[in-house]
């Protein structure tokens, strides 16, 4: 099914684009996080599990899931 390929395609886009974005040095500034959000700190990094690696790992099983099936 197409739809496996094309969600695989954007999910793996989306969240390689998060992961790079977090990790890219002075984009994300986490001193100016870590003050804002204080104890609640270590929620950035849930939420970037999230929206990066989970959505890489998603991707990616549709897309085996795509290329197995066919």
């Amino acid at each position: 099914m197409i739809i496996f390929l094309l969600a695989g395609l954007a999910l793996l886009t989306v969240g390689m684009a998060v992961s790079v974005l977090f990790w890219w040095p002075g984009l994300v500034d986490r001193a100016k996080l870590r003050e804002l959000l204080g104890r609640r700190y270590p929620l950035v990094y849930l939420v970037y599990t999230a929206n990066g690696p989970l959505l890489v790992v998603a991707g990616s099983v549709l897309l085996v899931k795509y290329f197995c099936s066919g």
